[in-house]
């Protein structure tokens, strides 16, 4: 584990943007997504609500952030760095994120999955949403967060390419590059890429906000080799850093006047991901099998403000082997995905806790040797019957949870810590075309979550001031959706419209026991399947050319409830607008301007939260972006400069689903400038 050094990485991106390289013209999908159907097919087909979100020069920040004002997608916020998706309602537990396909496993208390990959390397974010179980297992109830980075690929002829990005950003002091390489003949195809992203306390309206900066870099290298006719070995690694990354939406009170407050941070954290596949041609269709290791090491500290050091600090590495094999291919006159996956995820935390006068090093490991397995089949079945385009999906999946230990002092336990469910998952969606530009969709099916390792074995507080006892014993959730939507498709014109409702039997939360936890006295919750919960939206989205302009719109309107304390569900996103209008452009000057506007949040639960969920104010931002494309020029194949005004009118204001003590919520950044410059070559 190395750190990046971020001065070498702009020299090398400004270097390269000097060099001359010929390169292939550059590749797009279009509206072709590959996480809704397991393989490229047509968003418009496809009878799921979808966003395709491409990171543009001027973005910042996590990968989480690109995300932020989608139609159905929010981000919960425990600082700078931590932005884990929420789609329609449903957190980081219900969501599956993944970078090219691989699932991110991880049991962590702070921080976000999302933003363990940098946005220099990305090409795109495919978000679906809605379950996805049959294709992706445990965890898809609210939908699959899919990173894509660029893909190999073969040329006739030798070729190289690549592309380059620095930005600067007043309102955290950052600076960012990013440097992707791009070589392919007709049997080898690689990218190789490097960013990195050194990050200030960024500044709010009132201050500049402490703890809020971080250093990150990532790597990345993807190779294909062609064996012969149909048959394609591939070999990936991915390796990101993060350091220094604090938590403040974690900061509580400490048990004394001594202690002060405490606030989780992480010194280091890293994710390693190596992986070999193979795309076989069999039986008319294609075979893709992938085997990986990946790995998220993680440093957690809690630092104590009255002490001034760590009074808590856990190592603890999470480490997934897997397998997955699916083919894809045409029988008679429906097109089948079928295939199975493996994958075993392991954790140890390794647990100190340090306590005034002596500060001795006192062992609590929340629990030992915990092992998640998980065993899967699906199928999935396209067809049509008329003019109606049908899909139908099924999977069975067999999930075990185990540890040696959990618990410490009373509360030791060492045996009853294994359980298995077995899950069935389903969905069905048809598509009608009404005319050439506009499709009818409906869809309904059942996706599961199986319980995580914290709350099968971990004992610990969380922050809901209760202190939360893990339950082996835990069944997994399951979750009913239906969803019906228009999507329209006319050249530039783009819109869709969607409404949905989900319902969650067998819900993991904590049940309030009445019993206190010593020596600090606090309130017990013991994690239990509870009663359903009820989600149920709209939301919408408009790409409309108007003359020479693009006019973009989209909406969320969101409800849910609590059934078991017959209250609004906790942490529910507020509704939120978006408006914008603009000129693109590759070659010559572009510009972009839009406001968010974000309804107050009233509906908040108080019985589930223990009165530590409040209301929120709602807001409205705008922001500029102006760009200016120089085309082919200095031995480049393009190149622009760009500049992003954010928060114009430098509102104070924090988003709902932000961590923090009541009323001490941390604010969002305030008026701040980006400059950019990028090009390919």
């Amino acid at each position: 584990m190395h750190k990046f050094p971020l001065k070498p990485l702009l020299l090398a991106c400004l270097a390269a943007s000097c060099q001359l390289a010929q390169a292939d013209d550059e590749v797009s999908l279009g509206t072709d997504v590959v996480t809704a159907r397991g393989y490229a097919s047509d968003s418009f087909s496809t009878p799921q609500a979808i966003e395709v979100v491409r990171p543009d020069a001027t973005s910042t920040g996590p990968a989480g952030n690109l995300l932020r004002g989608k139609p159905g997608l929010a981000l919960h916020s425990d600082g700078a760095w931590g932005q884990n998706p929420v789609l329609r309602g449903l957190k980081k537990e219900s969501v599956v994120v993944m970078v090219d396909g691989i699932r991110m496993n991880s049991a962590q208390p702070q921080g976000a999955l999302a933003s363990f990959m940098d946005l220099g390397l990305l090409d795109r974010v495919e978000v679906v949403k809605g379950p996805g179980s049959v294709l992706y297992g445990s965890g898809a109830m609210g939908g699959v967060v899919n990173l894509l980075t660029p893909e190999p690929r073969f040329s006739d002829e030798a070729r190289m390419g690549g592309r380059f990005g620095l930005s600067a950003s007043s309102v955290d002091r950052g600076v960012a590059g990013a440097l992707l390489v791009e070589a392919s003949n007709s049997d080898h195809g690689l990218v190789a890429g490097i960013s990195g992203r050194d990050v200030g306390n960024y500044k709010s309206p009132d201050r500049r906000e402490k703890r809020t900066g971080y250093d990150s870099g990532t790597a990345l290298l993807k190779y294909q080799y062609r064996l012969a006719d149909g048959y394609v070995l591939r070999a990936y690694a991915q390796y990101h850093q993060d350091e220094d990354v604090w938590y403040p939406g974690s900061t509580k009170p400490g048990p004394s006047a001594a202690v002060g407050s405490l606030t989780i941070h992480s010194p280091k954290q890293t994710r390693e991901l190596y992986g070999l596949g193979l795309d076989a041609a069999l039986l008319g269709g294609t075979l893709s099998t992938d085997v990986y290791r990946q790995e998220v090491y993680r440093e957690i500290r809690g630092w104590s403000s009255g002490q001034r050091r760590n009074m808590v600090s856990n190592d603890v590495s999470f480490i997934t082997h897997g397998l997955r094999s699916q083919w894809n291919g045409a029988v008679g006159s429906h097109w089948l995905t079928v295939g199975g996956e493996a994958w075993q995820m392991t954790g140890d935390p390794e647990r100190y806790n340090y306590q005034p006068p002596a500060f001795a090093a006192t062992r609590t490991d929340p629990f030992k040797d915990g092992k998640l397995t998980s065993y899967g089949v699906f199928v999935q079945d396209e067809f049509t019957l008329g003019s109606t385009e049908l899909t139908a999906g099924a999977r069975f999946d067999r999930n075990k949870g185990t540890a040696k230990q959990k618990g410490m002092g009373t509360r030791l336990m060492t045996s009853g810590l294994t359980r298995s469910d077995n899950s069935f998952s389903w969905s069905l969606g048809a598509l009608q075309p009404l005319t050439d530009t506009l499709n009818l969709y409906a869809n309904v099916g059942q996706a599961y979550r199986s319980p995580d390792m914290r709350e099968r074995f971990e004992d610990a507080e969380r922050g809901d001031g209760y202190f939360h006892i893990g339950n082996p014993k835990l069944k997994a959730e399951r979750s009913t959706s239906y969803e019906l939507g228009l999507k329209g498709r006319d050249g530039l014109q783009n819109y869709q419209l969607a409404a949905f409702y989900t319902r969650i039997d067998d819900y993991i939360a904590g049940r309030i026991t009445g019993e206190t936890n010593q020596p600090n006295n606090q309130p017990i919750k013991r994690t239990e399947n509870l009663d359903k919960v009820v989600i149920f939206g709209l939301e919408g989205s408009l790409e409309q050319p108007v003359g020479d302009f693009i006019v973009d719109a989209g909406f969320t309107w969101l409800r849910g409830k609590n059934k078991q304390d017959n209250e609004p569900l906790y942490q529910t996103p507020a509704s939120e607008l978006r408006l914008g209008i603009g000129q693109p452009a590759d070659v010559g000057f572009s510009w972009h301007t839009g406001v968010r506007a974000v309804a107050r949040q009233t509906r908040i639960a108080k019985k589930f939260s223990n009165g530590t969920e409040d209301k929120t104010s709602g807001f409205v931002t705008a922001d500029i972006n102006l760009g200016y494309g120089f085309g082919s020029v200095a031995g480049l194949k393009s190149s622009r400069v760009d500049l992003q005004l954010s928060n114009l009118t430098n509102k104070k204001y924090h988003e709902h689903l932000t961590d923090g003590l009541s009323g001490y919520e941390l604010k969002a950044p305030g008026r701040g400038v980006t400059l950019a410059v990028s090009g390919s070559f």
